[in-house]
């Protein structure tokens, strides 16, 4: 071990390829991989864990020497990918799919003691675990959002019940402010875009909800009035995470009533400038977000305005508001073509 690194910790993992073709608990996926995303998802998942960000890790990347048939003919490649655990609400719709409901209690047993152990003596143990698998989710798409990150494919098999990021396809960080923005091909409709990423978890979540029904309530009515009270608290839940991180982001320790209305004039005025989401708030962290010329946005300068007046109203000093911006604006994150160079220079030039 070199020095300055880290020794384990002692918790468990799972090591899974990612690419190595379809397996029997594949659904209609599992298909080989090209070496250009197992990078991909090696620069990215590598980038969110350095942002403190749950996620999956890569361990390797290798290539096969097979060929992989998309558009063209690519180098095939395998990730090897270590992750608290691979299952996700997909697992829990395959085992519901067997028409087994001991399959879907084991796995949900199974869930719940090795991610969620305090909750194993709880009276309702399976809406505890529900309950919790919500929570993590609304914190990890939060997060996401703070620093403009783009899953592109958030289906069912890409939400882990760990609550890591997980399955890193076409993905991406965010460059110009803008809510529409997606990144895979497929997506037209905008399904998967930024701000589109909390509904699209809480639709997740209610697909898990249904496959978790039997052991909520024997009766399917009840079962369905508890699962849909525990999903309408998903809005809240990401809301205030997402809201405290935002006041991270601006320099605020206190809560006032108008802080969504300021965070979301900022945010407006960033869609309307086009402004790149990383930069602004870097710009806002050294107090230069707004210059003192005569060519200053007048609509920042009023927003700058009301932002020094709401944090003066805090008893922390400018320094140390600083301080805490510093703390959550990251300075770099993976460029989207830094990343598109580096995975050409691997997989035209073996880089």
């Amino acid at each position: 071990m070199r020095g300055g690194e880290r020794r384990p910790a002692g918790d468990r993992v799972d090591i899974q390829r990612k690419g190595g073709g379809p397996t029997r608990f594949s659904r209609g996926g599992g298909r080989r991989a090209a070496l250009g995303p197992m990078l991909r998802e090696y620069i990215i998942s590598e980038a969110m864990h350095a942002l403190g960000i749950p996620t999956t890790r890569s361990l390797a990347v290798v290539t096969t020497g097979e060929p992989v048939y998309r558009e063209a003919v690519l180098q095939g490649a395998v990730l090897t990918r270590v992750a608290a655990s691979h299952i996700r609400v997909g697992t829990m719709q395959w085992a519901t799919a067997q028409g087994d409901e001991s399959a879907t209690r084991a796995l949900a047993d199974y869930t719940l003691a090795r991610h969620y152990p305090a909750l194993a003596g709880s009276p309702e143990p399976y809406m505890a675990l529900f309950d919790a698998i919500l929570a993590r989710q609304a914190s990890l798409i939060a997060r996401w959002q703070l620093v403009g990150f783009i899953h592109g494919v958030m289906n069912t098999d890409n939400m882990a019940l760990s609550g890591e990021t997980i399955d890193y396809g076409p993905c991406a960080f965010m460059d110009a402010y803008d809510p529409a923005t997606v990144f895979s091909s497929i997506d037209v409709g905008g399904r998967y875009a930024y701000g589109n990423q909390p509904p699209i978890a809480q639709w997740n979540l209610a697909r898990f909800a249904e496959a978790m029904l039997p052991l909520f309530d024997p009766d399917t009515d009840r079962a369905v009035i508890r699962a849909t009270a525990a999903l309408e608290r998903f809005p809240g839940l990401f809301e205030q995470h997402w809201l405290d991180g935002m006041r991270a982001k601006v320099g605020l320790f206190t809560r006032e009533d108008d802080d969504a209305a300021l965070i979301n004039d900022l945010l407006a005025w960033m869609h309307r400038r086009s402004a790149d989401f990383t930069n602004t708030f870097r710009l806002l962290t050294r107090g230069r977000l707004a210059g003192d010329t005569a060519n200053a946005d007048p609509d920042v300068e009023a927003w700058r305005h009301r932002w020094e007046a709401r944090r003066r109203r805090q008893p922390q000093s400018l320094a140390e508001s600083r301080n805490l911006m510093g703390q959550h604006n990251p300075a770099f994150i993976p460029r989207n073509h830094n990343v598109e160079e580096a995975l050409l220079a691997a997989t035209s030039r073996d880089d």
